[in-house]
């Protein structure tokens, strides 16, 4: 499916993709098989940030699934520390994480139903230089390809289907009801791939959820089975490598409070996910009381300037005043605020007006950031 589409063209294609050359041209410029050549430039270019290396195989799908390499690091070694020496990828796409954690092992499956997939976390697997992967293009459900796979680990991030009211384990392609049934024979240690917003009494089996956040965003929620859960829930900070594990036994120390103290704390949604405030507040170094709790938004407030990797962001608070736009630029012009990030939950159709009149006639270089707790505007410059 690839023969022929070599390494050249496709930076052919990149150049001349950014200097927005449209499709008739690139059909002309790159020739036959251009629309997939024209698709793997494309993937590459969006994915600048994803990955060490700007040389790999992929199309816009196997992108979009791909993992993270960050997380595929992290993930391959917290498997190595188990001591696992063969896994399986019952649902490889491109082929990133397989490639990670073949890395730590001594022998690795990738199985996937779509050939093209095959062959670009093959190309992948060669451009890494991982030889010791068996790829298979089959059903991984099929009781031939079971068969043929000898592995301690199944892995598989199946797809997600469009946003639905509630995600469920039988709606995610392959699902991984199916997977568990159909290898269970052969091992009961298993990893899945789940939609964060999963909830946790929803999945049948024992075992961890580990929510992972990158770069101050949630990113994975990843379940272990029994065999290789290191606690009931967790959460991880990444790149910053850090971890909290729950613990029951911890006294349980979060306070709540309407007013904002002299600094906010952004905690990370991964630790607000996994329910692990109370684990969290016990490794901050400093009298922190809870102030907000949104869907996408988390803070603490306190009178120290708290710096951890535990947290996403410290915040000095600048002023605290009644929520109203043109009193918020008020203030920022006064303070010499050039920008303003808003930070808070508004009706769609209201978040452009609203950020118009904040920002407003600001000049100069301070960022302010505008959080919106209750009925008051807290405005915040990070530290």
């Amino acid at each position: 499916m690839l023969e022929g589409i070599i390494e050249e063209k496709v930076r052919e294609a990149m150049e001349l993709i950014r200097r927005g050359f449209d499709e008739k041209k690139l059909r002309a410029r790159l020739g036959k098989d251009w629309e997939l050549i024209a698709e793997i430039a494309r993937a590459r270019i969006r994915a600048k940030d994803k990955f060490s290396r700007d040389d790999l195989w992929m199309d816009l799908e196997g992108l979009r699934y791909a993992t993270h390499e960050v997380v595929a690091k992290y993930r391959a070694e917290r498997l190595r520390e188990f001591g696992v020496r063969s896994i399986a990828d019952v649902s490889c796409g491109i082929g990133i994480q397989l490639i990670f954690y073949a890395m730590k092992v001594e022998k690795a499956y990738g199985i996937d139903i779509d050939p093209l997939k095959i062959e670009l976390a093959r190309r992948n697997a060669e451009r890494y230089g991982v030889t010791n992967i068996e790829f298979i293009n089959a059903d991984s459900l099929a009781p031939e390809t079971i068969e043929k796979i000898d592995a301690e680990v199944i892995f598989s991030d199946p797809a997600r289907p469009p946003e639905m009211p509630e995600r469920r384990l039988e709606d995610l392609l392959p699902s991984p009801l199916a997977i568990y049934n159909a290898y269970k024979g052969k091992t009961d240690a298993f990893i899945f791939d789940l939609p964060p917003q999963m909830r946790r009494e929803r999945v049948p089996w024992k075992g961890e959820f580990e929510y992972i956040d990158l770069h101050g965003h949630l990113n994975r929620l990843t379940f272990y089975t029994e065999p290789l859960a290191k606690a009931d829930r967790s959460a991880v900070i990444l790149p910053a490598g850090v971890r909290l594990e729950s613990d029951p036994n911890l006294e349980d120390i979060v306070e709540w409070t309407e007013t904002p103290g002299q600094y906010l704390y952004e905690i990370p949604q991964a630790v607000d996910y996994a329910d692990l405030l109370n684990e969290l507040f016990h490794v901050l170094s400093g009298n922190a009381k809870m102030l907000l709790r949104e869907k996408r938004r988390v803070l603490a407030t306190g009178n120290e300037p708290i710096k951890s990797p535990y947290l996403k962001r410290t915040y000095s608070v600048v002023a605290v005043l009644p929520f109203h736009p043109v009193r918020i630029n008020d203030l920022l012009k006064r303070e010499g605020f050039g920008r303003a990030t808003l930070k808070m939950s508004v009706p769609q159709g209201e978040y452009w007006k609203i950020r118009r009149k904040i920002e407003a006639g600001l000049k100069g270089e301070r960022r302010a950031f505008v959080f919106k707790v209750g009925e008051k505007a807290v405005v915040a410059e990070a530290l």
